[in-house]
């Protein structure tokens, strides 16, 4: 990812050496480095470069920005999904 996308966070674990999390960009699901903000909990938003959490941010921004990016047509292309990565969430 080259942008900073924003994302829900889905889930929290330790992976043995860093704080991680489970992010939802909007379906697609990535693996992110929490370990810079650790007072992010499940259901915060964050912004996700390169695979960490750099900011926490609110609900509205998240989907304003989210929806610019959307309809830019570059959401798709900056996340690059995997079939194995898409998850339905409800």
């Amino acid at each position: 990812m080259c942008l900073g996308i924003p994302g829900r966070i889905i889930e929290i674990y330790d992976n043995g050496l860093t704080r991680m999390g489970k992010v939802d960009f909007n379906g697609i699901v990535k693996e992110v480095c929490l370990a810079y903000l650790p007072e992010l909990q499940v259901g915060d938003y964050t912004i996700v470069h390169v695979g960490f959490a750099i900011t926490r941010l609110d609900e509205e921004s998240a989907h304003e920005t989210l929806a610019l990016f959307q309809s830019l047509g570059v959401l798709e292309e900056e996340l690059q999904p995997n079939t194995e990565d898409r998850h339905e969430i409800s």
